[in-house]
């Protein structure tokens, strides 16, 4: 979980006063929540290849540089900056990867994962039951395909929904997350979800699985 707001404030205010831990216990605190969306916005084609804490770390460093500088103009929460930090980490590390070592990438993304719990559960809010993919088959190639659908969202809406459903954050954090009142997040989500469930629904009409969904 991020850091709630008092915590953060306490940690800002102690920094501005010439408390030296302050940062360093403030970073410390954000880690793991970091890490955490780091590695849901890498592309998965780098997961043998660029581990998301090497990104947090450059993040964290560059964070420690400019500290000083936010600190004389924070224009959004501190939180937030971060995240905005690690995203541009994020873009370096895929445009260094994007062609060295391309066919190394395509023969490692051959051996694909098992879905993760928050996909699984995502896609089974999608189709509202429609089809229940009992195999793992059929669970791979949704949860795949729900991957795909939302890489194709505005960065908008592919934020929240990874905010909501893979970071598990609540309505509050993410509107302090991206400085809305709760009620513009509520509707923000709302509209990502709407938009998600239409994509991934019409490729489910569309052509659907091709692995056979029948429970055994």
């Amino acid at each position: 979980m991020w850091p709630d707001a008092e915590q953060v404030q306490d940690c800002l205010n102690r920094a501005r006063a010439g408390d030296e831990r302050a940062l360093d216990e403030l970073l410390a605190r954000c880690r793991e929540p970091l890490r955490r969306a780091v590695g849901l916005r890498l592309d998965p084609k780098l997961a043998h290849r660029e581990d998301a804490s090497d990104v947090v770390q450059k993040t964290l460093v560059e964070a420690h540089r400019r500290f000083r500088e936010y600190l004389r103009d924070p224009k959004m929460p501190f939180t937030l900056w971060l995240r905005h930090i690690a995203q541009d980490r994020i873009i370096d590390t895929h445009r260094r990867h994007q062609a060295a070592g391309r066919r190394s990438i395509d023969r490692e993304q051959q051996e694909a994962a098992a879905p993760d719990a928050s996909s699984v559960m995502l896609v089974a809010q999608l189709m509202d039951q429609e089809l229940t993919p009992a195999s793992a088959a059929v669970q791979r190639e949704l949860t795949q395909k729900l991957q795909e659908v939302l890489a194709e969202l505005d960065e908008p809406d592919r934020e929240i929904i990874l905010m909501r459903y893979y970071e598990q954050l609540t309505n509050q954090e993410i509107a302090a997350m991206l400085n809305l009142t709760e009620a513009a997040a509520s509707m923000r989500h709302l509209r990502a979800l709407r938009r998600l469930k239409e994509a991934f629904l019409r490729w489910t009409r569309d052509e659907g699985p091709s692995h056979e969904s029948a429970n055994p």
